[in-house]
């Protein structure tokens, strides 16, 4: 378990995950693919916003349109595609606040309360991370970490390491039961995937024009 000091500053900061190659998308740049008419990192912008104290976009390509969302965007310091991983090390390096929050670009559906559960969680145990269980599987990348644990990230991620469930088993995570919502975790890995999801939700009409 990493310790922390602590602190009177309980601020979160966000950060949308949006910086991978997105292979199985055919090498479209799946943020800005479009979902009911908005593109996907939109959909995670006002899943997030509400729940954080400043949000920030992770991406290492198409820096001109994510920057257009009206939010700062921050990139990799390596250019090699390290994987999430080496978004939130560089977020937890230049945030101000003692909290980060979590989320990827493909999970439109993601909970409006991921971070109060998340924190509800961890204040009576202390813990410098907590991560979403679905009810069957851990979903890493809805997570909320100390920034505490940035030593040891960088020391995993110079070490060779990419794995976002490893990495977050060395800072023992509390494990938040998300099993009432499974669905939203539901992501989109392939156009497939978008394609189905489109048809599922139920996306707002524009009102035809009166005469």
């Amino acid at each position: 378990m990493t310790d922390c000091p602590p602190s009177a500053d309980d601020s979160v900061a966000g950060l949308i995950l949006a910086g991978g190659r997105a292979r199985r998308m055919e090498t479209e740049d799946k943020g800005l693919m479009l979902l009911c008419g908005q593109p996907l990192v939109q959909h995670a912008i006002e899943r997030l916003r509400p729940q954080v104290n400043a949000l920030r976009i992770s991406a290492n390509r198409n820096l001109e349109s994510y920057a257009a969302f009206g939010l700062p965007v921050i990139s990799d310091e390596s250019p090699d595609f390290l994987g999430p991983l080496a978004g939130i090390a560089r977020a937890l390096a230049t945030t101000d606040s003692p909290w980060l929050a979590t989320l990827p670009y493909d999970a439109p559906l993601a909970p409006l309360d991921l971070v109060s559960r998340l924190r509800v969680a961890l204040q009576p145990r202390g813990g410098v991370a907590a991560v979403a269980f679905d009810g069957e599987r851990l979903q890493p990348l809805f997570a909320l970490l100390h920034r505490c644990v940035l030593p040891g990230l960088r020391a995993y991620l110079d070490g060779g390491g990419r794995s976002v469930r490893d990495w977050l088993e060395s800072v023992d995570p509390i494990r938040v039961d998300f099993a009432d919502i499974p669905a939203a975790f539901r992501n989109l890995n392939t156009p497939q995937d978008l394609a189905a999801l489109q048809e599922l939700m139920p996306c707002p009409t524009t009102p035809a024009p009166t005469a």
